[in-house]
């Protein structure tokens, strides 16, 4: 059982749901965000429910490289073993190409890839010491295809991640180090812009409990919910052009 789990992004949205089924489950947890109030309320929850767990905070901007790598190191020594790093921290800000939203572009795809990047070098690092380990990255089903406006960049950055994860999954290969891909579909989150009603959404709990039983499976890659997501990924890189305008 992989006991002691670190998540980024964790002060809301999947991260913060997840941390509250794995509290559950029992699991130790140190959840990782730039915001140490909601961390702490967060914590103080979980502790209050599960007083048999350890529930540690690191304030953390995920940009902030050199700091990604001190508090996974630091984390690791705390604990005597990381079992499971999620890479769950990410954005969704921008616009179209060319449509003077650079500035929100960049910042999503510096901080859903490069900072992924980090995170993926810390965890590894450890891993690799360890000889054992999980690494879990949230890639997104929009990986499987571009996508126009808002979801442009987003899409692309979802994609380099689970290429990278890919990556990994083949260089670690057959040794004790596990590297899962999931890819959600539409989980009701901040990120869902306000008053939009994506196709086949669920809520945050729904989405969360698929997410952590293909993480739990220690399986290579996950579409999740399985349904209807893990037949509509096909569907989708099948698509016509026309047809994926009407998908944002």
């Amino acid at each position: 059982m992989r006991k002691n789990i670190l998540i980024t992004g964790a002060s809301s949205g999947l991260g913060k749901e997840m941390a509250r089924q794995y509290a559950a489950m029992g699991r130790n947890l140190v959840l990782c965000a730039r915001r140490r109030d909601a961390l702490q309320a967060l914590a103080s929850e979980l502790t209050s429910q599960y007083p048999d767990i350890k529930v540690q905070i690191r304030a953390l901007d995920v940009n902030e490289h050199e700091q990604v790598f001190t508090v996974f190191h630091s984390v690791a020594n705390e604990f005597g073993k990381l079992d499971r790093v999620i890479v769950n921290a990410g954005i969704g800000k921008g616009g179209s190409i060319g449509k003077g939203f650079f500035n929100a572009n960049r910042q999503t795809a510096e901080t859903n890839f490069v900072a992924a990047l980090a995170q993926c070098e810390a965890a590894m690092e450890i891993f690799r010491q360890q000889n054992d380990g999980h690494l879990v990255t949230i890639s997104s089903v929009s990986s499987v295809r571009g996508f126009r406006g808002a979801f442009t960049t987003y899409a692309a950055t979802k994609a380099g991640l689970a290429s990278l994860t890919e990556g990994i999954r083949i260089d670690v290969l057959h040794t004790p180090i596990s590297v899962t891909t999931i890819h959600p579909g539409y989980i009701d989150t901040e990120i869902i812009d306000e008053g939009t009603k994506p196709p086949f959404m669920v809520d945050v709990q729904t989405g969360c409990r698929s997410i952590i039983k293909a993480i739990e499976k220690e399986v290579d890659i996950a579409y999740v919910p399985f349904w209807p997501w893990a037949l509509l990924r096909h569907l989708l890189a099948w698509l016509p052009l026309g047809w994926m305008r009407r998908f944002s």
